[in-house]
């Protein structure tokens, strides 16, 4: 039996399969210091994010810093993460730190 998590939008709805917004891919360089993407596109409901290394995630708006006490994304994972999508509290930005080595961060808008 396959099993497929769908991310959920701020009502917990489950979101349906997206599709990639053209020119809304982003690659980030991972280190030390927290880095942040570029905003996001209101219309952008779900980032993918997969990361070389493992790092830690915030969201927020475009003053939101990563810390190690925010969320953790193993190493070669891919993760949909639902950022709301037209709705007041959507988030803007992404931010990471690595957790143990520099790597890289790749992002993709989806709507």
């Amino acid at each position: 039996m396959t099993v497929t998590l769908l991310p959920r939008d701020a009502d917990d709805r489950t979101i349906p399969a997206m599709r990639l917004r053209p020119g809304a891919a982003q690659t980030l360089a991972i280190s030390t210091t927290s880095v942040r993407s570029t905003q996001f596109n209101a219309e952008t409901r779900v980032i993918g994010v997969y990361a070389t290394v493992p790092v830690f995630v915030r969201l927020g708006d475009n003053t939101v810093t990563a810390t190690s006490s925010d969320h953790y994304i193993p190493a070669d994972t891919y993760m949909d993460i639902a950022i709301g999508g037209g709705v007041p509290d959507q988030y803007g930005y992404a931010a990471f730190i690595r957790s143990s080595s520099d790597g890289t961060v790749y992002i993709s808008e989806k709507f």
